[in-house]
């Protein structure tokens, strides 16, 4: 929360099992009090709809925005990717709700007949990586499925295409869709083909490399490497391929000093910290 200082509020996201007889689950976020090494007053914000089948494509991302409203990354499911483009579920979705999981009045579908009010945007397929600039803008990326990896300027409303236009085929090579383009859908800022994996993503603000600030930096699987992405406001100009010697990279962040923090994946995993030679 962004005044843990003061209410000390802790939101995890994770898969939750409906049942062992049903073998469903879904999305699940809560939110709770951390007190020493307890967290207390543990509540549900939010529950994603339908219960899926699958165990795939969660998205699970959370950022808070400027006005104290939390977005919600919600993947397809994997095997309900034709849902990401109806407004009746939560597949392939980012949602938005205030703090204790009420739903903001000003989200962009309250009165769009048969929509679920927390929804902020659609058309998306497993969305790994959102962050959020001070001047309010909103980056996420996704996977594709093979070829078609995207990152997004995320509006409210907006439809950001998946799986009516893509980059990217089936993993058997079939043709998921002819066009990458159609009205009225959005179109990313960066794709890959083939695909990088992108997973974790952070905007570098640390001071200590002062030629990063305000570029993006991606943590891709694939390859094992970390992308950075400068930025002209909301156009991706130039990609740099960094720090490929340490093999899966799955998260990267920034740190208070000022130096990236890397994650690796893995048996042998490990926390890298990359900072300035003094």
């Amino acid at each position: 929360h962004p005044n843990f200082s003061e209410n000390r509020l802790v939101y995890l996201s994770f898969s939750e099992s409906d049942s062992v007889e049903t073998k469903l689950n879904r999305l699940t976020v809560v939110r709770g009090r951390l007190e020493e090494n307890s967290l207390l007053e543990v509540k549900t914000i939010f529950n994603s709809y339908p219960l899926r089948k699958t165990a795939a494509h969660y998205g699970a991302r959370m950022k808070f925005m400027a006005d104290g409203t939390l977005l919600i990354t919600s993947g397809d499911g994997f095997n309900y990717r034709e849902k990401a483009q109806t407004l009746d579920n939560h597949f392939g979705k980012i949602v938005r709700v205030n703090d204790d999981g009420s739903i903001p009045a000003n989200n962009p579908f309250l009165n769009t007949p048969g929509a679920l009010p927390e929804i902020w945007s659609y058309g998306h397929r497993n969305l790994q990586g959102l962050v959020i600039s001070d001047d309010g803008t909103v980056f996420e990326h996704e996977h594709g499925p093979k070829g078609g990896d995207e990152l997004n300027v995320v509006e409210p409303g907006r439809n950001y295409g998946w799986p009516a236009i893509t980059y990217g085929v089936d993993y058997s090579g079939a043709i998921i869709s002819p066009f990458t383009e159609q009205p009225g859908m959005e179109q990313p800022i960066q794709h890959w083909v083939p695909s990088i994996a992108p997973s974790g993503m952070t905007l570098y603000q640390g001071g200590m490399f002062p030629m990063w600030e305000g570029d993006l930096f991606i943590s891709a699987l694939v390859p094992g490497d970390v992308r950075r992405i400068e930025l002209d406001g909301k156009k991706a100009i130039k990609e740099t391929i960094m720090f490929n010697e340490f093999g899966r990279i799955r998260e990267v962040a920034s740190a208070p000093d000022g130096s990236l923090i890397l994650a690796t994946d893995g048996a042998n995993g490990q926390l890298i910290r990359v900072s300035a030679v003094k």
